[in-house]
């Protein structure tokens, strides 16, 4: 059977410095050490001995399908469970024993509805929170956090009247009005198309980074990990499953499981021999994998070139069919001995017809070779 391949992000840029707040501020008092915090419902366990530290100022994304206790880590910080074991310290001090209520934290939620008051308008959703100080100074920052998210002339609307980016965009100001000493955001664009999704992520991202805010975003698309956070730690039954920048888990996963978040791949099966993995593509480097050990080559679409003449080289095929993906075609190849079918991304104005014969060959230092699951 085909595999189904979906649309991933693009690799992120090689000059794009979103960890250099983090790195200057490493020396500083962690914002955040959650040290093997454990927590089950009943034979679930769906938070199992994480631990994790943060640099004040560090935007991390805790990536991972839904069930991989994400959200629940989320709810353990911010005090809204807690956990059978481990501890959880916010600026130096423990927030987990004795245990401390949410309110008393020092953080702020975002949830993926928003939870805006729908009987209370804009200006007065923003003040709610701010009842510590005088009337007068709480609608002042109100008014200039709405300016900041450009909607300054909406103050006196109610919540329905606004679209759902614009709620999003009064959620955020919201909850960084307060100026929490961590903002925890679960999947905040969830509810969003994906045209105003991109538009209020970056937006979010922009207004975070001046504000210098240390957050935690929790989502299910690598997206909005790559696009938003500093490092992304990756969440696979309770734990953490792999961590780094983009880059670093775009181009040097540590897992095919890390692998396969960032990327579509065509996945070839073979067996390492003397630190090589034969397969009807090519050799394939395999450091650190033993003798006889199962492998999996993963090959992304874009690293394999159609040639329309067969005769020129490479592997022989045959297009079984073509999508149109933009800016460009995504071929179905059918190879002999290989299955599933190969995946090859193709310039527009090179596609061949189905049926026709085509030449494939690969290259070869971008694959990614893992021991087989």
């Amino acid at each position: 059977m085909d595999k189904v391949l979906h649309r991933h992000p693009s690799p992120p840029s090689p000059g794009e410095d979103r960890g250099d707040r983090a790195t200057a501020a490493v020396a500083a008092t962690p914002a955040l050490v959650v040290d093997r915090l454990c927590r089950s419902f009943g034979p679930v366990r769906a938070v199992v001995e994480v631990s994790l530290s943060m640099a004040p100022g560090e935007i991390i994304a805790l990536l991972g399908h839904s069930g991989s206790g994400k959200s629940t880590l989320l709810r353990l910080i911010a005090g809204l469970d807690r956990g059978e074991s481990g501890g959880i310290v916010i600026y130096g001090r423990d927030v987990n024993s004795p245990f401390v209520p949410p309110e008393a934290r020092g953080v702020g939620m975002m949830f993926q509805d928003y939870a805006l008051f729908p009987h209370l308008t804009v200006l007065a959703n923003l003040t709610f929170g701010l009842n510590r100080l005088p009337r007068a100074e709480a609608a002042e920052r109100a008014r200039r956090a709405l300016a900041r998210i450009g909607l300054a002339g909406r103050q006196a609307d109610y919540p329905h009247r606004l679209s759902g980016g614009e709620q999003q965009r009064v959620a955020l100001a919201r909850a960084l009005l307060p100026r929490p000493k961590i903002l925890l955001m679960d999947e905040p664009f969830s509810n969003l198309d994906r045209r105003t999704r991109d538009l209020v992520r970056d937006e979010t991202s922009a207004v975070l980074r001046e504000s210098g805010a240390t957050a935690i975003l929790v989502t299910h698309d690598p997206d909005d990990a790559m696009r938003m956070a500093d490092r992304i730690m990756l969440m696979h039954a309770g734990r953490i499953a792999g961590t780094g920048t983009a880059e670093e888990l775009y181009h040097r996963p540590a897992s095919l499981l890390a692998a396969r978040f960032f990327s579509d791949f065509n996945e070839i099966d073979g067996v390492c021999r003397h630190g090589m993995v034969a397969t009807a593509l090519g050799n394939f480097a395999a450091s650190g994998l033993a003798d006889g050990v199962l492998a999996t080559v993963c090959i992304r679409p874009r690293d394999l070139v159609l040639d329309l003449s067969p005769g020129a080289g490479g592997l022989a095929g045959r297009v079984v069919s073509r999508a149109f993906h933009g800016d460009a075609q995504l071929v179905t190849v059918a190879v002999d001995g290989l299955s599933p079918h190969l995946a090859v991304e193709a310039p527009l104005d090179a596609t061949p017809e189905a049926g026709h014969a085509v030449a494939i060959s690969v290259a070869v230092k971008t694959a990614l070779v893992f021991p087989a699951e």
